[in-house]
């Protein structure tokens, strides 16, 4: 790689490392219990007068089950909402071009994919959604569902850090503080920057122009700042237009891409921080800082460095992919000039680290490797960093499981801060862990059987394989980013994509509540010189070995007939 894509590489991780802790410690104080928050004299005005239009009493907490029906409720009436706003949008205002209702299977799909935080996108967004949909449907939803899943985080750490207790807060409090305290602020100031970037907000239809060469251009328009910042920092990704953040009216320049790439990764890497200081313990944060923080890294050098490679096939037939003064070098099939292979490579591997989704450069273009490598973050589920709360989420799954293997390998009832593991923490762990592999692997399995379901296929052998593979992972573990080979607008495609979705969100999210009940639950444990510690770097070394060995065993069948054969006949 070039010294520019060092410099990428470096600048980014300063970035993080200057915001997130800052991050992690306020979104402490705003979930924690008993402390005074910042901005109370500001935001608790607003809390009160929403909590008495909701009718909510804030000081009511709630049972692990009386929370997960509350998220429940509130992900079937955003489903409806969206649902309904595409269906009806010929009848509704702020509709400049006169766009049509979204096709019932279609709306069906996005109503889904945008409540459960995947915002997969089997549309054309300038050319399917009108402005009050994108706004009041879409944005909307990129607030309250990245909320959700914060406030799942935040039920999650308190049943980890609470003793013999029966509540883990109150699922209305937490939507509403993460997303009046967290998001609105946070997404105005990135959607200010964006704007002065380049990235267009206006409320205008389409421009006809005339080019150049005498042709007639259509240019859309709309408010596209707004919505980028929280698809990015909601780990949303869903785009305003349907190239994503590939279009230069999402990511007009260098700074803005370096901005998005930021705002894809802060807040699930300032969870880590949250995490220590709601369990009073800041060396975990720490610890599940570091975890994550190093499966990006290498992943990240992994892909840019594939990218920024070149293709064997091309160096074969001696075309020159080093870079140079008058070319950015490497593969750039299906990416930007503007960013290179490098920025793309690196944009990848964020966002398919998180459950962002959003794409600077076409992945279905990406060499074999590069795009194996980005399916394969996936498939890790998530976890490095992961989506907002849902990341951390899952990756203390995977350190209860780590303390498991552990305590089997000594003989020992396994701890995990202070509290025993026992049959019951582990079924729902096997359940999660179980989910996301079944929907992924169950739908594409049937979809290589099923003629229809080829159809959709741009290519044949290992990479139409990868194609469905890489959309299975995509939906399964709430991501929304794709291989665009794939015809995904079809009734299979949309129906059963739909299906992993819900799967990929509530079979990962209930579990979750009921072992934070369970958890909650419990007497301390006192440490004993037996206990595992659990903030080393060798436990951070076992978790990471459980993700890979849990992935390998599952996955590496189904990627050796895709990318990985694909690489190798290069």
């Amino acid at each position: 790689m070039s010294g520019a894509a060092w410099f990428q590489f470096a600048a980014l991780i300063a970035a993080l490392l200057a915001t997130a802790p800052f991050l992690g410690r306020y979104m402490a104080k705003v979930y924690g219990d008993g402390e005074k928050a910042p901005g109370d004299r500001f935001f608790l005005p607003v809390e009160r007068a929403v909590y008495r239009l909701c009718r909510v009493d804030p000081d009511s907490e709630q049972r692990w089950t009386s929370y997960a029906l509350s998220l429940l409720a509130f992900s079937a009436v955003s489903f409806l909402a969206v649902y309904g706003l595409q269906r009806l949008q010929p009848f509704l205002p702020l509709n400049p071009v006169d766009l049509p209702a979204v096709e019932p299977r279609v709306a069906f799909n996005v109503a889904v994919s945008f409540a459960t935080n995947t915002n997969w996108q089997a549309y054309g967004g300038e050319s399917t959604m009108s402005h009050l949909t994108q706004m009041l449907g879409l944005t909307v939803q990129n607030f309250v569902s990245a909320a959700a899943g914060m406030a799942v985080m935040a039920a999650f750490l308190r049943g980890l850090a609470r003793r013999r207790a029966a509540t883990l807060g109150n699922f209305w409090v937490d939507l509403t503080r993460g997303t009046l305290r967290i998001l609105l602020p946070l997404s105005t100031l990135v959607a200010l920057v964006l704007a002065g970037c380049g990235v267009i907000q206006n409320l205008n239809g389409h421009t006809v122009v005339t080019t150049l060469e005498g042709a007639a251009q259509t240019i859309p328009g709309g408010p596209a700042a707004s919505q980028v910042a929280i698809k990015q920092l909601g780990t949303n990704g869903g785009g305003f237009f349907d190239m994503n953040s590939a279009h230069p009216f999402e990511n007009a320049t260098a700074l803005s891409n370096f901005v998005e790439n930021w705002a894809i990764l802060v807040i699930p890497l300032a969870l880590a921080f949250t995490f220590g200081a709601m369990v009073r313990d800041r060396r975990q944060g720490r610890a599940v800082f570091g975890i994550m923080l190093a499966v990006w890294a290498v992943m990240s050098i992994g892909t840019m460095a594939l990218e920024a490679g070149g293709s064997p096939r091309l160096e074969a037939l001696g075309v020159d992919q080093s870079a140079a003064a008058d070319q950015s070098g490497g593969y750039l099939e299906g990416k930007e000039v503007r960013f290179g292979p490098a920025a793309s490579g690196l944009w990848a591997a964020s966002t398919t680290g998180t459950s962002n989704g959003s794409v600077n450069a076409m992945h279905d273009s990406f060499t074999p490797a590069g795009g194996g490598l980005a399916m394969v973050h996936m498939m890790f589920g998530e976890v490095s960093p992961g989506g907002v709360g849902v990341g951390l989420n899952g990756l203390l799954v995977m350190a209860v499981l780590a303390v498991f293997i552990a305590g089997l390998m000594v003989g020992r009832t396994p701890e995990y801060l202070g509290k025993k593991i026992r049959a019951a923490e582990m079924k729902l762990v096997v359940l999660y862990v179980l989910a996301m592999p079944t929907v992924l692997l169950g739908f594409a399995a049937a979809s290589v059987l099923l003629p229809t379901a080829l159809a959709s296929l741009n290519n044949t052998g290992p990479h139409g394989l990868s194609e469905i593979l890489y959309g299975y992972a995509s939906t399964a573990n709430n991501n929304g980013s794709a291989f665009a080979g794939l015809d995904s607008s079809t009734t299979w495609y949309t129906t059963t994509m739909g299906l992993a979705m819900l799967v990929g969100r509530f079979f990962l999210i209930i579990p979750v509540l009921a072992i934070a009940g369970s958890m909650a639950a419990k007497r301390p444990a006192p440490a004993t010189a037996g206990t595992l510690p659990t903030h080393t770097p060798l436990f951070a070394g076992m978790v990471v070995g459980v993700m890979v060995i849990v992935a390998g065993l599952t996955f590496l069948p189904a990627l050796a007939l895709g990318p990985i054969v694909e690489q190798l006949s290069l």
